[in-house]
């Protein structure tokens, strides 16, 4: 079977925000489930771009969407286990951000996830994607490596 390989990028890391698992993320496995990692990786976005002085929804006058994900998993998380949220954001080349998550457990930093996904900017007169705005690619340029 072929893997997703995802490195997260430690020199462009923007943020680190601490969370824990609910118990109301716990799956019928009994371990923390992926539409629940996919919530606390999103909460630890929202407060990375807030931290750069952005909101996913006006990001320079423009929303953002999530145009592809991957996800690899290196261990599992329950209930009540404290984690963190780590976000890295390479500068952007084009007119996608790439955004990197990764979950690890706070008492002995073991990764639970990797995950890499690109936000796309759009125009809501026209629905097209724009270009990232200069004051957002300059924001994350100033931003990496904390």
């Amino acid at each position: 079977m072929e893997r997703v390989r995802l490195e997260f990028p430690e020199a462009r890391r923007v943020h680190r925000h601490p969370l824990s698992v609910r118990v109301s993320d716990m799956n019928y496995g009994g371990h923390l489930g992926h539409d629940a990692l996919l919530s606390l990786m999103h909460e630890g976005r929202k407060h990375a771009l807030a931290a750069l002085g952005f909101d996913e929804w006006n990001l320079a006058g423009y929303p953002s969407v999530v145009a592809d994900l991957a996800v690899t998993y290196q261990s599992e998380a329950r209930w009540p286990d404290a984690l963190v949220v780590e976000t890295a954001i390479p500068v952007p080349q084009g007119r996608a951000i790439c955004i990197y998550h990764r979950l690890l457990k706070a008492d002995d930093d073991r990764v639970v996830a990797t995950a890499r996904l690109n936000l796309v900017l759009v125009d809501t007169s026209s629905g097209r994607p724009v270009s990232v705005p200069e004051p957002v690619r300059q924001a994350i340029a100033e931003a990496g490596g904390t």
